[in-house]
């Protein structure tokens, strides 16, 4: 099982991809709202589980129209998917139904005997979420106690031999300057080392402001990745691309090309990142179900037409970084076919300042209260 999408080097295969395909690559799957942590760069708002989660049989359905459509793997995440009663028997059943399984999780519930039931399973991918090399820079982003317990679930699942786990990183300003002790974290657990971007969606709407990488520290992130095309990024960091070479990877959003989500109520948007109505496609709970969603809704069929450059179209790096993240200009109020906010030529940033204030959409009231960066970073 491939641990990240596709690549497309080739000019051809970028176009196809940009027309859609018949089935995603992969989709995100959140199961639960519900999180026993309130990391307050979360994407979703997570905490409270929503009443009207899909139920056991529900999510089995859906797995089965995964393994109709040919879906080769499925990222689950939430919330906390691990709180779900049923998540384990949920995994279990998508790989014998030949759908491969990637979750994310904060660890804290990962012990010795669930560590040996997952190393058992074929077909599972296990990534430890932390966002710091040590857990006083970890600890403000996600909570005390969360570092102490990723890193025990590491352990557990070392010493129960699974295979090289993944540790997954969200990039802020604070943690960038750790990327040569992230990435010994990583070896020393014969573990592979992924690194995300922060978005602002969710409660990372309030906090993104003040926890995104400088320019400089994008410029730094860059030269580090290019060094080290081992390490996962599951396409985050295409905006990059415009410095040079690029990195490795799709290199263009997918968002209802190749990639999709499905959230804990059934609920199919086009992008993991941007849970806000005007991107929502449809249910799996209407009629025709996932399938009908992918291959019909008008919201998809749109995304997958020939898009404009906008205002980037005198830009001599759009074909390298494709005019950036949709979900960072959506949720900072930029145009869609503007630049995106953490251009590295510094064109988002000078189009922010024109953003009046209140003009970005409301990420939502999600699902917990908010907890504020001031509260966390002493």
């Amino acid at each position: 099982m491939p641990s990240e999408p596709a690549t497309a080097t080739r000019p051809g295969l970028t176009e196809q991809l940009k027309g859609g395909l018949d089935a995603p690559i992969c989709l995100t799957w959140e199961i639960t709202y519900g999180c026993n942590l309130a990391c307050i760069h979360c994407l979703s708002s997570s905490g409270r589980r929503d009443p009207r989660e899909l139920s056991t049989d529900e999510a089995i359905a859906v797995i089965d129209e995964l393994h109709d459509l040919q879906v080769f793997y499925v990222n689950i995440g939430g919330g906390e998917p691990t709180i779900r009663p049923d998540f384990y028997d949920l995994i279990q059943y998508s790989v014998s139904r030949g759908v491969g399984v990637k979750f994310s999780t904060n660890g804290s519930t990962i012990n010795a005997e669930r560590a040996a039931r997952l190393a058992g399973m074929d077909y599972v991918d296990v990534q430890i979420s932390i966002d710091g090399a040590d857990a006083e820079t970890n600890d403000a982003v996600r909570g005390t106690g969360s570092y102490a317990a990723a890193r025990q679930a590491m352990d557990h699942l070392a010493h129960a031999g699974f295979g090289p786990f993944k540790i997954s990183v969200v990039m802020t300003r604070h943690n960038v300057e750790q990327l040569p002790a992230l990435e010994a974290l990583a070896d020393g657990y014969g573990a592979q080392l992924r690194l995300t971007r922060l978005r602002p969606s969710g409660r990372g709407a309030e906090t993104w402001g003040q926890l995104h990488p400088t320019q400089d520290q994008q410029v730094a992130l860059y030269r580090w990745l290019i060094d080290r095309p081992g390490v996962l990024t599951g396409d985050s960091f295409f905006h990059l691309s415009a410095l040079g070479e690029a990195l490795p990877g799709l290199n263009l959003c997918g968002a209802g090309r190749v990639v999709c989500l499905i959230d804990p109520v059934g609920d199919v948007y086009a992008c993991p990142f941007v849970l806000h109505p005007e991107f929502r496609a449809g249910s799996v709970r209407d009629p025709g179900g996932f399938a009908q969603v992918w291959r019909h809704s008008e919201l998809f069929i749109e995304l997958r037409q020939p898009a404009a450059a906008g205002a980037c179209a005198s830009c001599g790096s759009y074909d390298a970084c494709q005019g950036g993240c949709m979900a960072a200009k959506f949720f900072t109020g930029l145009p869609l076919d503007g630049p995106d906010p953490e251009c590295v030529l510094g064109h988002g940033e000078q189009m922010l300042a024109g953003v009046a204030a209140g003009a970005a959409p409301s990420p939502g009231p999600g699902h917990s209260v908010p907890v504020t960066l001031s509260a966390r970073r002493r």
